[in-house]
């Protein structure tokens, strides 16, 4: 596909950075946005750029970009955005963000009014075109280019084209697999299984991912 820039809004976190890695290894040019534009730049000066670029900037230069990815903690990604709504129009946006909270030694998942951060954070920006995707992917892995990872990610949204586009942009990723999964009404479904992936590793002190078999190739 052709290379693009990617903003990552709150890119500066484990699983901001293992994106933009990965991003940049497929040879797009990757700017980290933060709401401290410092940190973003010493985060982004440590990242591997591989054949793309990795930049710093604060959440509005990130915005900026092509296509953005919303990184934030759950909750702060809806302010973060509408903050951002006028830059984020017409705009293919992928959320990334899951919202989940630790019992015990378990994550169980919390649901938003809208039943998914995606959801909420397509209330939040009815002119851009968002798709959740990058839920399930262990963050120190994704960032390791070198870790083996092969994991495939879930993809959903209302927009066929955007959704279309993200798993383009997946598939060029090395070690990932987009499938393509269905609208934004499975959204809720997808990101609360986050917490199902997340809770057996803290259980089994592992790195484990997803894989679908018996999908054609």
């Amino acid at each position: 596909m052709t290379s693009q820039s990617v903003g990552i809004l709150g890119g500066t976190g484990p699983a901001g950075r293992g994106v933009a890695v990965r991003l940049a290894a497929a040879g797009h040019r990757v700017v980290v946005g933060s709401r401290d534009a410092g940190r973003a730049r010493e985060v982004a000066a440590s990242l591997p750029s591989g054949s793309g670029a990795i930049e710093g900037a604060d959440n509005a230069g990130a915005a900026d970009c092509d296509l953005v990815v919303v990184a934030t903690p759950w909750d702060s990604a809806v302010a973060t955005v509408r903050a951002l709504r006028e830059p984020l129009a017409g705009k293919v946006v992928i959320s990334m963000v899951n919202a989940l909270t630790r019992e015990g030694k378990e994550v169980v998942p919390l649901y938003p009014p809208r039943g998914a951060m995606a959801a909420q954070i397509a209330a939040a920006l009815p002119q851009s075109r968002v798709v959740g995707a990058f839920h399930h992917l262990p963050a120190a892995q994704m960032e390791d280019l070198a870790s083996g990872l092969e994991a495939d990610v879930a993809v959903v949204g209302d927009d066929t084209a955007a959704r279309a586009s993200v798993v383009e942009l997946i598939d060029a990723m090395p070690g990932l697999r987009a499938v393509e999964v269905g609208t934004m009404s499975l959204a809720s479904a997808v990101e609360a299984f986050t917490a199902v992936c997340v809770s057996i590793n803290i259980r089994h002190r592992a790195h484990s991912y997803l894989a679908f078999r018996g999908l054609s190739a």
